[in-house]
């Protein structure tokens, strides 16, 4: 995890108004703890100027300072590879895809390179022998990337992963694929060019790759006046999944018939259903995916300095490496009892549970899962609720249904691993903390969203990815606040496994069909509206969200 940001200016000279404020490079700093850089380069007979700003967040391998340069190019990176380009686990991956990018002789070299990263990113590249800028997302958007054009002071284009409220907007990077800006022309014709490469599927059987979906025209509509966008297709930026599968078996017809209950479905039912072979065997399929994917998430990381490996643990491990985003509901407890198979034994699991507090007759609104997105279950907000303010630290006030499934859950877990060390984190979010943060930090960081909901879930994500809460062991309640720099979500599952009442409700009345346009729909916006946003709220307490 990073904070990096880069100012172009088309002119030799710093802008005269600075772009680059000092509360966005506190919000990097944040982000980034543990080293922070500055570079600036100037090209005088074009002309143009440029910044780089990287705040690193030290995961893997050597320390190593962003930006990055050799032979004149510059790079910085806010990602993790966790398959698709070779990686020695005592490497650094920033070292890893810089060495590679600097070796590729053309676009296609350079986008397939990007492409075979698996794993979250975001990054920009300068290319120094082209004068060529770089930039962009993963495919789902799992990094924060944000822009900004300005005319004023000869500035033309920030990006950065995390910014403030400002009178010149800020927007997200589309994940629609990977950006490229040529300085050289932009100067030569005084006007700002960029060219997308969009994503594509892999190609099929007799089917060329067509161009992943995405409302391109948006991209077009979010730029100012002065700048126009050119897509060049490409066949080397493929996207990492495959078209979703629209063919429905033998199979699923038998499931659409399948007679649920009303209410929800029991492990009778459950049991019922999965007597089918071919059902179990898809399941068994899906757990050893997940778990390959947990697996990687929970090792690829220094623990004491040095990497754990796969064949051996180490020994009086009591420093928490891994936490979790955790309500006892069915994400969390799958994620925290996948972690359990692969963090070595010796090392506790953190379980961030939040609770917002409520007095008199108040609801509890809380959730760290997906906040109850269909039953509206928002933290307390001034303007959405009627509740009284108060300093009281009652427990009673904390009693929400996600700590009561927290500690329903934390018992299962026990029982599945009970030589586990679980460190239950009860995190109560009184209303003037919550008042407070939300004006100091968390505004900042959901914008540019700014919906109930945005807010919502910023609020909840914020508080409890801070990890500051109270802790019991052996009976004595002791304040706590989680040393890990790697926090498990399981954001993103719901929009992929149709989670949500409402896709209940689509398969009700469209069946399978339906559901899987509601599906495709969900995940081909997932970048805009969440995982940006959730990036830049749980990089903002030096924790890295996977």
């Amino acid at each position: 995890m990073c904070g990096i940001c880069c100012v172009i200016s088309l002119s030799a000279y710093a802008p005269g108004s600075s772009i680059l404020e000092e509360d966005i490079l506190n919000n990097l700093k944040r982000r980034g703890p543990n080293r922070s850089q500055q570079l600036e380069k100037a090209v005088f007979h074009i002309p143009y100027w440029c910044l780089f700003s990287g705040h690193v967040l030290h995961l893997r391998g050597p320390m190593t300072s962003q930006p990055l340069e050799a032979s004149g190019n510059v790079f910085l990176w806010n990602g993790e590879i966790f398959g698709g380009i070779s990686m020695e686990r005592e490497e650094n991956d920033t070292q890893v895809i810089f060495r590679r990018l600097c070796s590729c002789n053309s676009d296609s070299d350079f986008l397939t390179a990007l492409s075979s990263v698996q794993g979250p990113w975001s990054f920009i590249f300068y290319q120094a022998s082209r004068h060529c800028l770089w930039f962009g997302r993963d495919y789902f958007g799992r990094r924060s990337l944000l822009w900004q054009f300005n005319k004023e002071g000869n500035a033309v284009l920030a990006l950065s992963s995390v910014s403030s409220a400002s009178h010149h907007p800020w927007l997200e990077v589309p994940a629609s694929g990977i950006f490229q800006m040529n300085l050289q022309d932009c100067v030569a014709h005084k006007s700002i060019t960029l060219m997308l490469h969009p994503w594509r599927f892999p190609p099929r059987q007799n089917v060329v790759g067509e161009v992943a979906p995405g409302d391109l025209s948006m991209v077009s509509k979010s730029l100012p006046a002065y700048v126009s966008l050119v897509m060049k297709i490409s066949t080397s930026l493929i996207a990492p999944v495959i078209p979703l599968n629209k063919e429905f078996s033998d199979m699923t017809v038998e499931s659409q018939s399948f007679s649920f209950p009303s209410t929800i479905a029991d492990v009778e039912v459950l049991q019922k259903f999965l007597t089918e072979p071919h059902r179990k065997e898809r399941v068994h399929q899906f757990i050893d995916v997940l778990s390959r994917a947990v697996k990687k998430r929970v090792l690829c990381l220094m623990r004491n300095s040095h990497p754990i490996r796969e064949e051996t643990s180490e020994k009086d491990l009591k420093k928490s490496y891994i936490a979790i985003l955790f309500s006892g509901g069915l994400d969390s407890m799958i994620i925290a009892a996948l972690a359990d198979r692969y963090v070595p034994l010796e090392e506790p699991i953190d379980l961030l549970n939040v609770a917002f507090e409520v007095t008199g007759q108040g609801t509890q609104h809380n959730s760290i899962k997906k906040y109850s997105k269909e039953k509206r279950q928002f933290p307390p907000c001034q303007e959405c609720l009627n509740v009284k303010n108060t300093a009281t630290s009652d427990s009673s006030s904390f009693n929400a249904p996600d700590r009561i499934t927290g500690k329903a859950g934390l018992e299962e877990l026990k029982i599945i691993n009970p030589s586990r060390t679980w460190n239950f984190v009860e995190i109560n979010v009184t209303l003037e903390d919550l008042k407070a943060m939300r004006v100091k930090h968390i505004r900042h960081l959901i914008y540019p969203l700014d919906t109930v909901l945005d807010d919502s879930i910023g609020c909840a994500v914020w508080f409890a990815s801070r990890g500051e809460g109270l802790l019991t062991n052996q009976g004595a309640v002791q304040p706590y606040k989680s040393p890990a720099k790697v926090v498990l979500t399981g954001i993103g599952a719901d929009e992929q496994l149709a989670g949500y009442s409402r896709h209940r409700v689509c398969f009700k009345k469209s069946g399978f069909e339906g559901l899987t346009e509601e599906l495709r729909m969900e995940l081909s916006r997932i970048s805009s509206r969440n995982l940006g946003r959730d990036d830049r709220v749980i990089g903002d307490h030096g924790r890295e969200a996977r």
